[in-house]
């Protein structure tokens, strides 16, 4: 099996910044695709920003483009998600979805657990 955990959530004033943290581990052979999504009360689930571990190719969803930077480190399976100029509607439970290569355990999707971020005055 593969595990994914997220970290780095918290309480932040509006115009802080955050950095969350997504850590996958177990047996598998190496990441394919990582995703960041986030999911507000009323507001449902929604993309925030990819990162291909093959080539680095990045993506981002409109509202976070030149505030959010999703950067990934091969050695420790980790990616990390900067958050700069966090604003109310930021407010989220953010979600890890790793897709990983080799996990033979019937699936290549895996997702953490979440962490609460709550940006506010």
């Amino acid at each position: 099996q593969v595990q994914v955990v997220e970290s780095g959530g918290g309480l932040v004033l509006p115009g802080g910044s955050l950095r969350l943290s997504c850590a996958a581990s177990g047996r598998f052979s190496s990441i394919s695709n990582l995703r960041w999504y986030r999911q507000a009360p009323g507001k449902g689930r929604e993309f925030v920003a990819s990162i291909n571990w093959s080539d680095g190719r990045t993506n981002y969803e409109d509202s976070v483009k030149g505030r959010f930077t999703i950067s990934k480190d091969n050695a420790q399976n980790t990616a990390l998600l900067t958050m700069n100029n966090l604003q109310p509607a930021d407010t989220a439970v953010y979600f890890c979805n790793t897709i990983v290569i080799g996990s033979r355990a019937g699936t290549n999707d895996y997702w953490g657990q979440g962490t609460q971020v709550t940006v506010s005055s």
